[in-house]
């Protein structure tokens, strides 16, 4: 009989690595808490400048413009005025670009403004119990899902009321007053109706135009009056931005 002089191979036991599930969520502290929203409301307020101080661009664009026009204009009896309704049309664009850019100013600053009403005023005032949707939630969804607070109608009509509306007046206040003056003083009201034509295009239709274009921004200012709050919104309006029926995407 031989015996076997190998000793049993001893199998060891390797642990098995834990599956990687990513960081754990967990609650915050109040301080954390609180800390996190001082900087969502520091980037959200930078924001907002950033989109402030691109809507005074697109109004300097609309002031010099118009400025330049009008000098050029009236520098001399033989320098046209349809240069003047060329305007009009060019800075109607402008105002339509500042609208745009307002739409996404109102977002950020809708946010701001949740904050400031909700958080930092419950923190002030710690006291008040308001039966209200929790505003977390408001914010948190616009977060996930953000959305326009107001529409580009409602953001023409602003920026039209704000600043356009003097811009608009001066450009029909000087086409009358070029078209009277230069290149002289007309000696009766048929020689002024002439004088409205364009080149090939009569009078009546100018004037027609004219009327239609004028007509269209005043309704425009008109119907999106709003006797909310514009720059400075309560708490109500503010949440009713932020969640009605009426946002768009």
């Amino acid at each position: 009989m031989t015996i076997s002089t190998e000793q049993p191979v001893a199998h060891t036991a390797v642990p098995e690595r834990p599956a990687v599930l990513g960081p754990l969520v967990r609650s915050l502290s109040p301080s954390e808490f609180n800390t996190a929203m001082v900087h969502l409301y520091r980037g959200e307020v930078s924001r907002a400048n950033t989109w402030r101080t691109r809507l005074d661009g697109t109004t300097n664009w609309a002031v010099l413009t118009t400025l330049t026009t009008l000098s050029f204009a009236f520098s001399g009896a033989k320098n046209t005025h349809v240069m003047i309704l060329t305007n009009s049309l060019l800075i109607f664009y402008f105002m339509y670009i500042e609208a745009r850019r307002y739409m996404f100013y109102d977002l950020w600053r809708s946010r701001v403004r949740l904050m400031e009403t909700e958080f930092f005023a419950e923190m002030l005032t710690p006291e008040r119990e308001d039966e209200l949707e929790n505003w977390r939630q408001i914010l948190a969804n616009d977060l996930l899902h953000p959305r326009f607070s107001i529409t580009l109608w409602e953001a023409l009509g602003r920026r039209l009321r704000r600043n356009y509306v003097w811009l608009f007046a001066v450009l029909v206040i000087s086409w009358v007053v070029k078209i009277v003056i230069h290149p002289n003083t007309p000696s009766s009201l048929g020689e002024l109706y002439e004088r409205a034509g364009i080149g090939p295009i009569p009078a009546w239709l100018v004037l027609l135009a004219g009327v239609a274009f004028n007509t269209f921004v005043f309704v425009l200012a008109i119907t999106t009056i709003d006797r909310g709050s514009d720059e400075t919104p309560t708490r109500q309006e503010t949440r009713q931005r932020m969640t009605g029926d009426d946002r768009i995407g």
